[in-house]
């Protein structure tokens, strides 16, 4: 809301801030959309993006672009919250269980796609880019590069973190080791992967705490 109305806020000054960037994308699409009609390729993203967007808004995340079939997005920016890494995990673990409902009813259509995340927290600049008439909300850092690269190594189903989104969360998810991997661009990373909760009982995590969409 603040990005689109274009209101001189101190909140989307530039500056260095802690953040987590979550990026999303599906699996296989560049394959499905060679070969899908133009009706099937927008449902299917239009039935994709309706249900990430609920979920992103309801955990209280920036949506700073869409990527074609994927998606990066802040949490800690514009506004900051608490536990940012727990918060963008839980998010990402509800991502990925609402779009592997939605692949189990394309895949009985014959369309063959997954679903990868991957969750990086580190400083980042943060802040409004563009030009007059259009301006969008974004964060440039390595940070948001390594959240990218985890994304593009993660498979169908797996939500991939670096170190830092990996020890904030252990002690509340699980989170498995997958040790060193090589990824594009990056010196062999430690990389983990999360999965659902340890917790018994939901009411053990902190709730999000209900807010306006940034």
């Amino acid at each position: 809301e603040l990005v689109g109305s274009g209101a001189d806020s101190s909140l989307l000054d530039s500056q260095r801030r802690e953040v987590v960037a979550v990026f999303c994308d599906l699996r296989g699409f560049t394959a499905f959309s060679a070969k899908a009609g133009p009706d099937e390729i927008m449902g299917v993203l239009g039935e994709y993006y309706e249900t990430l967007g609920a979920i992103l808004t309801r955990h209280g995340a920036t949506q700073t672009s869409f990527l074609g079939d994927g998606m990066m997005l802040l949490v800690g920016a514009p506004l900051p919250c608490p536990d940012p890494a727990l918060r963008a995990a839980r998010m990402a673990i509800e991502m990925q269980e609402a779009v592997q409902a939605l692949i189990k009813g394309w895949r009985s259509r014959g369309y063959a796609v997954g679903f990868g995340i991957g969750l990086a927290q580190g400083e980042a600049t943060i802040g409004r880019i563009g030009y007059e008439g259009r301006l969008d909300y974004t964060a440039i850092g390595s940070v948001v590069n390594l959240a990218s690269r985890l994304c593009a190594a993660a498979k169908d189903g797996e939500i991939l973190a670096d170190a830092t989104v990996a020890a904030a969360v252990r002690p509340l998810l699980a989170v498995e080791d997958l040790g060193a991997l090589p990824l594009k661009g990056v010196d062999d990373l430690q990389v983990y992967r999360i999965r659902e909760s340890r917790a018994a009982d939901a009411d053990a995590i902190p709730p999000v705490p209900a807010r306006a969409a940034s």
